[in-house]
């Protein structure tokens, strides 16, 4: 699978980027040079600020195991050459706790400096050290325990630590492959994304309940727009660079099907609009009530927001459609992660395949991430009205997915497949334009008969349940397998 922007690189985009109201570059869906409105990403889904992660590296000097002749600053040293071999892995995280902890005493003596840390990535050198942790695990934070083998034999009670109200929340990789210590940091990347992230949500429904719930378990805000202050913003976009944003998309595309000129081209300035109003927010996601509070028997808005919502999804921010605001919580959780964005479905199922199709209107280009190959795409109408402009994207048979939704906060429901299909033909005209049919992993009619919690889930490119397991665990989240 072609992989996402990788963080190195997406740095030295977005080098040149200072202060509050700047741009962002990168190459663009079609190659080309575009800014990104706003203060800087640091990476896919985040602005303004770096991960942050305690960085410890735990052993016992003149321990026998490993080796009696250990010496851990030739091991520290290894490690450090190990991170800048993978520094574009790192490039969005800094590690303001860098140090080698040889004693209990000198763990408890940097535990004021762990508070402000979004997780503690600790590498365990060398046998006698299980003190040393538990003084470490004091701290109460996100703690992920990094050890190849041959590195002590305090991993046989790991196990029994983790169900322990002092290990709660520990999670450990245990493996001689160097290169997991880039996922040891994603679950925390996917908590400071969380807690950097602001949704702008336009409607006219209360939902400061939801809204105060992400606030005190997550640090997330979600804010209100009017539909007067939308307009306005959509005003001031320049049509000049509308229609050069319009002509892009219709250039791209394998087919104009339904939508004439002019309503493409208000899609557009639409979508430029959209990203204005991030920047003026310094927000990252972008939903709109687009069935209720937005809709009097058509769109309230200058046009309809899908164009707008997957140009967001492909430049690395969050479109996120019909005011879902778990979806677009699962959304930053899921580019925190991973670095890729989510596809919104209506789900139907087909037991003679063992599948479920997923299907929504809105397809993202971009489902790679930044810099993986984008999907081809047609323009389509919206199919339930007949009307607006979509991007009817055809995904990649073939590849492995994993579909979720954070129920609440304490709650993700999951399920993982791989493609088969991709019926995005003119001929495959019933559901949504955007569909693909998954083959399920585990057994298709558990699926339905677990299947809560309403119809809309997120679904990510790549089996990630490895990685949503740790953010679960260290964010007290339950998971459940719907498949299972």
């Amino acid at each position: 699978m072609t992989r996402g922007l990788n963080r190195r690189e997406f740095l030295e985009l977005s080098a040149a980027a200072a202060g509050a109201a700047v741009c962002f570059n990168h190459r663009n869906l079609w190659g080309e040079q575009q800014k990104i409105a706003g203060s800087p990403l640091i990476s896919p889904g985040c602005r303004r600020t770096r991960v942050r992660v305690a960085r410890l590296y735990m052993g016992i000097p003149g321990c026998h195991w490993p080796k009696p002749t250990l010496d851990l600053k030739e091991e520290v040293a290894f490690y450090r050459g190990e991170f800048s071999r993978m520094k574009e892995d790192f490039a969005d995280v800094d590690f303001p706790v860098d140090e080698l902890v040889t004693s209990p005493a000198q763990a408890a003596a940097v535990r004021d400096r762990l508070a402000k840390v979004d997780g503690i990535l600790v590498i365990q050198l060398s046998i006698g050290t299980w003190d040393i942790l538990r003084e470490i695990l004091a701290a109460a934070q996100p703690t992920m325990v990094f050890a190849r083998p041959y590195s002590g034999h305090e991993w046989v009670n790991y196990g029994e630590l983790r169900r322990q109200p002092q290990g709660a929340r520990m999670d450990c990789l245990l493996t001689g492959d160097t290169g997991q210590l880039a996922v040891a940091v994603r679950p925390f990347r996917a908590i400071h994304h969380l807690r950097e992230a602001r949704i702008l949500n336009l409607t006219t429904r209360d939902f400061s309940d939801y809204a105060a719930a992400a606030k005190e378990k997550f640090g997330t805000e979600i804010k209100p727009v009017s539909l007067e202050r939308m307009v306005a913003v959509y005003k001031g976009i320049d049509d000049r660079e509308a229609r050069v944003e319009c002509d892009r998309w219709v250039k791209n595309a394998e087919k104009v099907v339904e939508p004439p000129a002019e309503e493409i081209f208000r899609s557009a300035k639409l979508a430029l609009a959209f990203e204005k109003l991030l920047a003026e927010e310094d927000a990252t996601v972008m939903t709109a009530d687009c069935y209720g509070s937005m809709w009097d028997r058509t769109i309230k808005l200058p046009a309809y927001p899908c164009l707008g919502f997957s140009r967001l999804n492909n430049i690395g921010l969050g479109g996120i459609c019909e005011s879902d605001l778990r979806s677009a919580m699962t959304h930053i959780i899921f580019q925190g992660l991973v670095g890729r964005p989510g596809f919104i479905s209506d789900p139907t199922v087909d037991e003679s395949k063992g599948s479920i199709i997923l299907a929504h209107c809105l397809g993202t280009p971009k489902m790679d991430g930044l810099r993986g190959t984008a999907a081809p795409y047609k323009i389509r109408t919206v199919m339930e009205r007949q009307e607006g402009v979509v991007p009817q994207v055809e995904m990649r048979v073939g590849e492995k997915v994993t579909q979720a939704i954070l129920v609440g906060m304490d709650t993700l429901r999951y399920f993982t497949g791989r493609i088969i299909g991709a019926p995005v033909g003119l001929e495959a005209d019933r559901g949504c334009r955007t569909k693909i049919d998954v083959r399920v992993d585990g057994d298709i009619r558990k699926l339905w008969q677990n299947w809560a919690e309403g119809l809309h889930r997120q679904t990510v490119y790549g089996d990630i349940t490895r990685e949503l397991g740790f953010f679960c665990r260290f964010k007290d989240i339950r998971m459940i397998d719907e498949a299972a």
